[in-house]
């Protein structure tokens, strides 16, 4: 059988560079070609913020707004987590916001119509894994909110429920290192929930928490 490239192997490890900050990572993940997602996407959105953040805010993975415009927590979603944050007491120019995964996966009925977010699977997710230990390798930060149930399935195990977990602060390894977690939903659930103004109320409250553990 003939080599089908390294996108098959499904890592992004032989695309992480082994030396360099921030912007090094972000270039390299450009050229990622750790798993099939990059072929539809429009770009790699990477990690953008504070580069020595006290607090790293990660998502499950870019949308539609995020992958047209190259950053992530650009679209409605990440409007309403700025303003979250600022109620809860936790600066957004002073966090380093990021995904698990840095391809926007979707599904489309036709070439014109409308882009539908699609999970992504748990290999998707342990492929561009290295990437987000660089990340947390080179910001350092004190805490992690964790954004959702994807979020918390790639930095936690599959077993992972947010709704078991949220508004708590957890401490696990993540990647070789002894973290802080605090999980939350995320949100974009927020947006989608009937009682939005309840949920928004309820996520405002767990990064309080988080708030509260930098202080």
């Amino acid at each position: 059988m003939a080599d089908k490239g390294p996108e098959y192997a499904y890592s992004a490890e032989p695309f992480v560079p082994p030396r360099g900050g921030l912007p090094v990572l972000r270039q390299a993940a450009a050229g990622c070609r750790g798993c099939p997602l990059h072929r539809d996407a429009t770009q790699t959105v990477f990690g953008t913020g504070d580069p020595h953040a006290r607090v790293m805010l990660v998502g499950e993975q870019p949308g539609d707004q995020e992958d047209r415009q190259g950053k992530p927590f650009v679209g409605p979603a990440g409007k309403l987590l700025d303003r979250a944050l600022a109620e809860a007491g936790v600066d957004p120019a002073e966090a380093y916001v990021t995904n698990a995964v840095k391809h926007f996966k979707f599904t489309q009925a036709e070439p014109r119509k409308r882009r539908i977010h699609k999970a992504p699977t748990l290999r998707e997710m342990t492929a561009c894994g290295p990437w987000l230990a660089r990340e947390l390798e080179l910001v350092e930060p004190e805490l992690i909110v964790v954004l959702g149930a994807t979020a918390g399935k790639a930095l936690l195990g599959s077993s992972f429920r947010v709704t078991q977990v949220r508004g708590t602060v957890l401490e696990e390894e993540i990647h070789g290192r002894r973290e802080r977690l605090v999980p939350t939903v995320h949100p974009s659930a927020v947006l989608r929930a009937e009682d939005r103004e309840a949920a928004y109320r309820g996520l405002v409250a767990d990064l309080e928490v988080a708030a509260h553990a930098l202080s």
